[in-house]
């Protein structure tokens, strides 16, 4: 057993309470692809990082993408590729890598997983478990188990199972905190039409500019569940699931919100205007919804990493996470970079709150190097005090290569709308909520506009087409703040619009 792992192993059993923990386990994996896929986008990510402006990070034309008919590249085109230091997408296109499906990762996951499942230790912590709870599925889009175990099994387990990459305890957090504004300015109340974020990301000019409104674009939703009975919400919610704290799929469940956090972050993403105002981004899109996190009592990563691996077996086109625990520490961990990367495999950017707990502070998993992570503006572009934001550094990592260790980077990448947010709470209700909460689905629904206007879905492989996504989001931002990425506002505050005029002009 390496040194690493038996200090993880150590401090969960000293750490924690009682006679058992409850841990995810993540297995090594062997595979060569994904080897590579990270080694090649870290880099490519931290020189985006770099770049002094976001017009620097626009993608190159699609026939330059596109792979050859004849199935290879010639040397020239990987050299114009290469060049294109600040555009993930043209790095990854140098890899030509194979398009993967959910199915092809869940089959190489369960192999990678099949040792630590069929090991004697997890058959008698299984057998321990109470009989009124079913088996948690295995987190094969992380190459993960989550388990309860007896501390003392629990000690012995990485000798019994030696493939063992990594232990982290199933961590519990909270709702993120969001705030009901006393008064809101005159400003926003002038807006008749719609939100005023719904204006000011540029979604009503795309819905006159290009016909666009997200139709055909499904928008996962890892919340505290929605009311898809609201009116502004009517036959939008198309799939539905709820997992407990183990991670396990609650049988028998429909769709409701245990607060009101998920309902009003849905409503952002794709509501409609029974109030008087347009208050989604993306009207015509539709929603996976999945209650991952418990209004009253929290959520786990357990619960959310199974949110993720449902939501990619929907086929969803994004996942939107308006959650997370606050996080101090520069160094972070890599809980969720497995399931992350894979998620970028299949085509699925993930985009995250950054967290409400101001600056130099950022939330988990916002805070991941892959995780596309937002912070929230006011109505007058200025970036919200609760709004976080910092560098994070990454000193030792299972996924990414030793050589580019350590790895530094900042967080968060763009930002949007996040103050005085007006969307439907359940029971037929609407609020405005400050957040980056809030933030995080207008970038979501940008996504959304962006697809559904552009032939990215048919025309690029699978494997590129999160990068491409978030390039473009990225390079037609308002840049604000610093040049290039700044720790509060990202890259600039997003405009879709413009994304949109980017991505047609180059042939998508």
């Amino acid at each position: 057993m390496n040194n690493h792992l038996n200090e993880q192993v150590e401090r969960i059993i000293d750490e924690g309470t009682g006679r058992r923990r409850s841990v995810i386990v993540r297995m090594a994996s062997p595979e060569d692809e994904l080897t590579a896929l990270s080694s090649t986008t870290s880099d490519a990510i931290q020189k985006r990082n770099l770049a002094v402006s976001a017009r620097d990070v626009l993608p190159l034309p699609l026939d330059k993408i596109r792979r050859p008919e004849s199935g290879e590249r010639t040397a020239y085109e990987k050299r114009v590729l290469r060049a294109e230091e600040h555009s993930v997408t043209a790095q990854v296109a140098v890899m030509e890598g194979k398009s993967v499906s959910s199915y092809s990762l869940k089959r190489s996951g369960l192999k990678v997983l099949k040792p630590l499942i069929t090991s004697d230790l997890v058959q008698k912590s299984k057998a321990e478990v109470k009989v009124d709870k079913s088996e948690a599925d295995p987190l094969w889009i992380s190459n993960s188990l989550a388990l309860d175990m007896s501390k003392g099994d629990l000690a012995k387990l990485p000798s019994e199972v030696p493939q063992i990459e990594a232990i982290y305890p199933n961590r519990r957090f909270s709702l993120p905190p969001v705030v009901v504004p006393k008064d809101l300015p005159k400003y926003i109340e002038e807006y008749k039409s719609s939100a005023w974020g719904v204006m000011r990301v540029g979604a009503l000019a795309c819905w006159g500019a290009y016909g666009a409104r997200g139709s055909g674009v499904n928008v996962g939703l890892l919340d505290t569940g929605v009311d898809a009975s609201h009116p502004d919400l009517n036959g939008k919610v198309v799939s539905w699931a709820e997992f407990d704290s183990d991670g396990r799929l609650v049988v028998d469940s429909q769709p409701h919100d245990s607060d009101e956090h998920g309902t009003h972050c849905a409503g952002i993403i794709a509501g409609g205007n029974t109030s008087g105002q347009w208050i989604g981004v993306a009207p015509e899109a539709t929603i996976s919804a999945a209650l991952v996190i418990n209004g009253r009592r929290g959520g786990t990563d357990a619960q959310v990493l199974a949110g993720i691996q449902w939501a990619a077996e929907q086929g969803v086109d994004v996942i939107n996470m308006s959650l997370g625990g606050v996080w101090f520490d520069p160094e972070v961990r890599d809980d969720y970079m497995n399931s992350f990367i894979s998620c970028l495999r299949l085509g699925i950017p993930v985009v995250v709150a950054i967290g409400n707990s101001g600056h130099q502070t950022t939330g988990t998993p916002g805070n991941d190097f892959f995780a596309f992570s937002v912070g929230a503006t006011d109505y007058e572009d200025r970036i919200a005090g609760f709004s976080g934001g910092r560098t994070h550094i990454i000193r030792e990592s299972n996924v990414l290569p030793k050589d580019s260790l350590p790895l530094v980077y900042s967080k968060p990448d763009v930002s949007a709308p996040g103050v005085a947010i007006k969307s439907c709470t359940p029971r037929g209700q609407w609020k405005p909520f400050n957040g980056t909460s809030m933030a995080a689905p207008h970038v979501s629904g940008a996504i959304a506009l962006l697809l559904s206007a552009t032939s990215i879905r048919r025309d690029v492989e699978r494997n590129q087409r999160a990068f491409l996504v978030q390039d473009f989001m990225i390079s037609s931002v308002k840049e604000m703040g610093e040049s290039g990425q700044d720790h509060r506002y990202g890259f600039g505050r997003i405009d879709v619009l413009r994304a949109i005029d980017f991505a047609q002009d180059l042939g998508y």
